[in-house]
């Protein structure tokens, strides 16, 4: 496999765990933590890691195509 599927999949692996951690975070509710202190937005901060890696992983497979590192294939333009 070339360096781009490993990158793709690697960027796919931290979006799906920083989804599993904001469902970690929701299930936990708000209010307050054990300590009594309030509990931080880790639930939004995950969602934004999220958002983070999705637009890195546009962005490199925008930069490898310009690179011609990958190719588009699949139904030719206008048909």
């Amino acid at each position: 496999m070339d360096p781009m599927t490993y990158l793709v999949l690697i960027a796919f692996i931290a979006i799906l765990a920083s989804l599993g951690s904001a469902l970690y975070f929701m299930m936990q509710g708000s209010g307050h933590g054990p300590d009594g202190k309030p509990r931080s937005g880790g639930m939004a901060r995950a969602l934004a890691f999220r958002v983070g890696f999705s637009i890195l992983l546009f962005l490199c497979v925008l930069l490898a195509w310009k690179l011609g590192y990958i190719q588009p294939t699949g139904i030719p333009a206008g048909k």
